[in-house]
């Protein structure tokens, strides 16, 4: 069973803020994504299902894609939206929690205007929540915020955690040192997980290739191991860079000299582990 671990679906009529899709570097992707564009493309690169992760700070996100989710198999999960710092955070994850297709949450963390947004009071408790109910949550950051990913992870550590696109390090520039003790850090707790997703977009977007990529990618493995590393598209983002074959295919030509049951891991069964995925 190969599972897509990070993809995204977007419709312009919808009334959600795309505006980000209006930046003249967006161009290629300004347009709607739905599952009937990507359910030919993983059929094309043998891929079986996908994880459905949101775009928007919206409750009205969560129940457009879990529609979407009940009408297409090959959707196996969705990481919705919550706002962690209100009140009200516990009746909403409520409302999504028992849908048999809602398998976490995520907050566009890197788009805050504080670099400390995820350690506030009041989003802390918000992460309390998802912790007494064992709803996984996604770390979506840049290098900047990496620095609190130890630190939430020992201060909840029975709440799974996943890194975002290795928390984009700067691939275009080849450089590893701001990124790399933050991330090793984190994973010394057996609670962080890593999506080996994004990184096309972090790399030269005209000419990048699988070797800008590895030593990243190695560095992810040898501190997480395939256990807690798995394999995400970025579709469409990755379009900006590369198709969804090549972003697969890069990722399979970096790990080949893994063991058949470690690329299995990677490609498949530390998604389901980590999202409790249905995929009978």
């Amino acid at each position: 069973m190969i599972i897509d671990a990070h993809q995204h679906f977007w419709q312009k009529s919808l009334p959600f803020n795309y505006d980000w899709l209006n930046a003249p570097q967006h161009k290629a992707i300004n347009k709607d994504f739905l599952p009937g564009d990507l359910q030919e493309l993983i059929s094309q690169s043998g891929v079986d299902k996908t994880v459905l992760v949101q775009t928007q700070h919206d409750l009205e996100e969560n129940r457009w894609a879990l529609g979407l989710a009940e009408k297409h198999d090959f959707l196996a999960g969705v990481v919705g939206w919550i706002d962690l710092a209100s009140p009200e955070c516990e009746a909403q994850l409520l409302e999504f929690k028992d849908h048999p297709k809602f398998v976490g949450i995520r907050h566009i963390t890197q788009d805050e205007p504080s670099d400390d947004f995820i350690i506030r009071g009041d989003v802390r408790r918000g992460l309390k929540v998802l912790e007494r109910h064992g709803v996984p949550f996604d770390l979506l950051f840049y290098v900047k915020h990496l620095k609190h990913a130890a630190p939430l992870a020992k201060e909840f550590p029975n709440l799974p955690l996943v890194i975002d696109h290795l928390a984009k390090p700067r691939i275009k520039e080849q450089v590893t040192e701001d990124w790399d003790d933050h991330f090793r850090a984190a994973a010394r707790f057996p609670n962080v997980y890593c999506k080996l997703s994004g990184m096309v977009t972090e790399a030269d977007w005209n000419k990048w290739k699988p070797a800008d990529l590895k030593p990243y990618v190695e560095t992810a493995l040898e501190a997480f191991t395939p256990d807690r590393c798995m394999f995400g598209s970025d579709w469409p983002v990755c379009e900006l860079a590369a198709s969804y074959h090549d972003v697969k295919a890069a990722l399979i030509e970096i790990v080949g000299p893994l063991s058949e049951s470690e690329q299995s891991k990677i490609f498949g069964g530390t998604a389901t582990e980590f999202y409790e995925l249905d995929v009978s």
